[in-house]
């Protein structure tokens, strides 16, 4: 019977160190299955991690891309308004003069036909050629009219007159205001009689 005790405890004790070792391998297969998890789960975080840092990178440079070409339009903008801000710089300065040229001119017309003021006629065209040279220099040219087809990008029409001859129609016949315009812009616009 002591043997039989000896033989079953031998036995209960195998049965203990097999469950023991079954447990300690399933214990060590889910250690092994974990730790073969472990690394696809931190290889798809980091793939994750990749995957928003080229999400940002790419939103990065769009947005640089934006801002650059909006610094350009910028830029050019800027530049084609200095420009035009130094082409056109003394166009009310040139305007406010206008009237002077036309007084002197209206001035030399009444000398003209008296010979008694032959100084003061001098004086004034000395003052109209200045002026005129003044104007000419700063980049203003009076707008040729008479003759010329009515255009009204450079005439305005003040009066109609009847004409017979066919190409004096829709013709500049006279001038009562002479036009002017300063590099490719009318500050001035002719005022006309026009055949009809």
């Amino acid at each position: 019977m002591r043997k039989m005790k000896k033989k079953h405890n031998m036995e209960e004790e195998k049965a203990e160190v097999k469950k023991e070792q079954q447990i300690a391998e399933e214990t060590a297969e889910e250690t092994v299955e974990e730790t073969a998890e472990e690394p696809a789960a931190e290889q798809e975080e980091p793939s994750k991690e990749v995957e928003e840092l080229k999400a940002k990178l790419a939103e990065a440079s769009d947005r640089y891309l934006r801002l650059a070409a909006e610094f350009d339009n910028y830029r050019r903008r800027s530049a084609k308004e200095r420009m035009d801000l130094i082409s056109l710089a003394n166009e009310n300065l040139v305007k406010e003069l206008l009237p002077v040229i036309d007084d002197f001119e209206r001035a030399l017309a009444a000398m003209k036909g008296s010979d008694d003021a032959a100084s003061a006629k001098e004086g004034t065209e000395l003052i109209y050629n200045k002026m005129v040279a003044f104007l000419k220099k700063n980049g203003v040219v009076e707008i040729d009219a008479i003759g010329k087809e009515f255009d009204t990008d450079f005439h305005e029409a003040v009066a109609q007159f009847p004409v017979e001859e066919k190409d004096k129609k829709n013709t500049v016949i006279d001038v009562t205001q002479k036009g002017y315009v300063m590099g490719e812009k009318v500050i001035r616009y002719a005022k006309v009689v026009i055949g009809i």
